[in-house]
């Protein structure tokens, strides 16, 4: 009897149900530069077989446009065809498939540099986020999705802010000035503020309900100012004051491993972020920056010079995010 147990124990492991009744599900989070650089030779085979053995339930992936040719910085062929909706949604359902997923959820996008999110499971379309000229231009947009996993609701955000030092908009000869005033951070804070206005804070902004946020952030947490250095004031701290001091999510990185730094650049900055609000923060069995032969991020080079300025296969590392409903 005690060995009919066991086994029932273990083959409801291997099948992602514990003998509590628990479902495991697993996410992965990663920007993997624009729309996986690397690999386009051989047709993402790298790149496919170690999502397949990350064997993930649900995917986001920011910079999820082709945009440059493997190894170099030309553009892609047809790039205004590959900026449509249509042809993006089709290329990451082909490549989903690929790694077990049937459905896919496109970002809200004005540029090259929309999310994505693929999942075993039904995606529902809750909000595609731009903002608007008369409020806030979200310069790479964001999304909001659901999915129903045993019966319980999940929420999804992607975020991917603005990346340089000045504010989107501003004239190439007023970058330097507008870079030296801070504005790209002011810039970044403005775009978080209306993503979680129109998302969270919107809709459940106790955080009673089950929420991911997740994304390339482009700026770092004095949570995380022991590394850095900064005075108290730094305008780079923004970005996550914001979220930290008027939101309910929690940094699940940050918060399961305080005295421990995972940079997920070459540049030694943690700026990719998976943030959970306190329901689905106990439900999480574990979380971790992602680093290994395929993901460790290298230069691009050919006989000995750089070829580009991008990196192999991503200036970003993975999250991975393992959790229990």
């Amino acid at each position: 009897m005690k060995r009919v147990v066991f086994l029932t124990a273990v083959l409801l492991t291997l099948f992602g149900v514990s003998s509590s009744g628990q479902e495991h599900y697993r996410l992965l989070y990663w920007n993997i530069q624009n729309g996986m650089w690397d690999g386009q030779e051989n047709h993402y085979s790298r790149f496919l077989g170690w999502v397949k053995d990350q064997n993930p339930d649900i995917c986001v992936w920011c910079e999820s446009q082709p945009i440059y040719k493997t190894g170099t910085s030309e553009h892609l062929d047809e790039l205004d065809a590959w900026r449509t909706d249509p042809t993006l949604i089709a290329f990451w359902k082909d490549l989903a498939q690929q790694y077990g997923h049937q459905y896919v959820f496109l970002g809200g996008h004005r540029d090259n540099y929309p999310q994505i999110i693929t999942s075993r499971f039904p995606i529902d379309s809750v909000s595609r986020i731009i903002g608007n000229q008369a409020d806030t231009l979200v310069s790479h947009g964001a999304g909001w999705a659901r999915i129903t996993l045993g019966g319980i609701p999940v929420n999804l955000v992607t975020v991917h802010t603005w990346p340089h030092k000045y504010r989107h908009g501003v004239a190439k000869e007023d970058r330097e000035k507008d870079g030296n005033a801070h504005g790209g951070d002011y810039y970044r804070a403005t775009e978080i503020e209306y993503i979680c206005r129109h998302t969270i804070l919107g809709a459940d902004p106790e955080g009673r309900q089950l929420w991911m946020m997740m994304g390339d952030f482009n700026s770092i947490t004095r949570r995380e100012n022991w590394v850095y250095h900064y005075e108290e004031d730094d305008t780079r701290f923004l970005v996550h004051d914001f979220i930290n001091n008027h939101t309910p999510y929690i940094d699940v990185i940050a918060e399961r491993e305080p005295n421990n730094f995972h940079s997920t650049t070459p540049y030694r900055r943690r700026i990719d972020y998976v943030y959970v609000t306190p329901p689905m923060f106990g439900r999480i069995q574990d979380a971790r920056v992602i680093l290994d032969d395929y993901t460790r991020q290298q230069k691009a080079m050919k006989d000995g010079k750089r070829v580009s300025k991008f990196w192999r296969p991503s200036d970003h590392l993975p999250i991975i995010v393992d959790f229990c409903l």
